[in-house]
């Protein structure tokens, strides 16, 4: 299966990031195909895990919201003499900010854990997989996450990036859960939608 073919939430949506040492966002830029990405992408690791073996990487996980994902329009309104309409001509789009809202569990997000990647202002290899079906696991080979379901296989569609955990705020609920925005900062173009096959 290709592109999710069907009418659907993306309820199993994920957000991960790499700690690769081999894997680099350098070498995922220089042959941005996706084989390439899925190798940052090969093995997940618990949130407390430190290794950085090749191939390792770490969900965010307890997202409550996702923004939009993509290419940002690069469409600039231009005055023209005589017309009652502005032209519509192809401008350069400007970097959109990944802003992710999540439920803040504070021990995901202490310096040995997740927090060590805010603010360091070292760019990391990320990945977005956009999923109606939960996978049987979320680590990528070629151009796949986690196909096997029950009944066949799932539609699924991958985006990858570099870019920066640039800041995490935290917003106290005293009726809800504890929320807190994670912020990244985007570093490359987007590469994908890579699919299963």
């Amino acid at each position: 299966m290709g592109h999710i073919t069907s009418v659907g939430a993306g309820i199993y949506s994920d957000l991960s990031i790499s700690q690769d040492a081999t894997n680099t966002p350098a070498a995922c830029l220089a042959n941005p195909i996706a084989a390439t990405w899925a190798a940052a992408f090969a093995t997940a690791q618990a949130v407390s895990a430190s290794a950085s073996t090749a191939g390792m990487f770490k969900r965010i996980q307890n997202v409550r919201e996702f923004p939009q994902m993509g290419v940002p329009p690069n469409i600039v309104n231009v005055p023209k003499y005589g017309s009652k309409t502005s032209v519509q001509v192809q401008g350069q789009a400007d970097a959109p900010s990944f802003e992710v809202t999540l439920n803040y569990i504070s021990d995901d997000w202490i310096t040995a854990n997740l927090g060590a990647y805010v603010g360091s202002g070292n760019p990391y290899c990320f990945r977005f997989a956009l999923l109606n079906s939960e996978p049987t696991g979320w680590a990528s080979s070629a151009a796949s996450i986690g196909t096997a379901k029950a009944g066949g296989t799932m539609g699924n569609s991958l985006y990858y990036w570099v870019g920066k955990m640039e800041a995490l705020q935290i917003n106290p609920q005293l009726t809800d859960a504890n929320q807190a925005t994670l912020t990244i900062s985007i570093q490359s173009d987007f590469y994908g939608a890579f699919t299963a096959a």
